[in-house]
């Protein structure tokens, strides 16, 4: 079609991609500031059930779970207390300052990243950041999992579901190498392999598990810890 005159065609600007860098620096080498085993969990498209399938499965008895879902603000407040409503866990949208508690899992609300620090004694707190998207998504994956493997280093256990994209798969490649154990899903039981595929990829993944298999393995490796201490 021949261009008409008097018309400005302008190129369609296409937002930048930050990296975690943008949120938090990363700091490798640093010893794990407390013994509190958290897990961490990651996940997008399909992320919604495979979440409920996984949470329901939990004993009341694990320690502190925070989870990062690709989901618009509106949303993530409602999505926790369904959550809530169906699991023996606590479930909740995290707060600032909050700190980390066995038996409670936080669900980072669609306006904001979810980190963790250090709590003013023993144990971890909630902070969360409302910097730029990371990987184009906020709340991002990629910065949990760094923020985890910065603060709780090895007694971090990570998890990536399903998810479209690749947010996530640096994050636990940092994790990893902080000491933590990570776990992705397979690509049989995801809606979208993507996210569980880039962190294989990567080399991230200590094991890949089907979704129904991912629970009793947590519940094993928790275990493990407490016996260990």
């Amino acid at each position: 079609m021949p261009r008409k005159e008097g018309l400005d065609f302008k190129p369609l600007e296409v937002a930048p991609s930050h990296t975690a860098d943008a949120i938090l620096p990363r700091q490798p080498g640093r010893l794990a500031l407390g013994r509190q085993t958290v897990i961490a969990i990651g996940s997008s498209t399909g992320g919604t059930e495979a979440l409920r399938v996984l949470l329901t499965a939990l004993p009341e008895q694990m320690p502190p779970i925070i989870i990062t879902q690709h989901m618009p603000e509106m949303f993530t407040k409602s999505f926790a207390a369904r959550l809530d409503s169906l699991c023996k866990l606590r479930v909740k949208e995290a707060e600032d300052g909050e700190r980390l508690q066995p038996g409670v899992v936080y669900i980072a609300p669609g306006h904001s990243h979810l980190l963790i620090k250090p709590a003013s004694t023993i144990g971890y707190a909630i902070s969360l950041h409302q910097g730029p998207p990371v990987n184009r998504h906020k709340p991002s994956v990629d910065v949990m999992f760094r923020a985890a493997a910065n603060v709780i280093g090895r007694n971090a256990i990570g998890v990536i579901l399903t998810g479209m994209g690749r947010d996530g798969a640096s994050g636990m490649g940092e994790l990893k190498e902080a000491g933590a154990h990570n776990i992705a899903q397979d690509e049989a039981s995801c809606v979208v392999f993507g996210m569980p595929k880039e962190a294989i990829a990567l080399g991230a993944a200590h094991e890949v598990l089907p979704l129904n298999n991912i629970a009793a393995r947590l519940i094993a490796l928790c275990s493990q810890r407490q016996h260990q201490d």
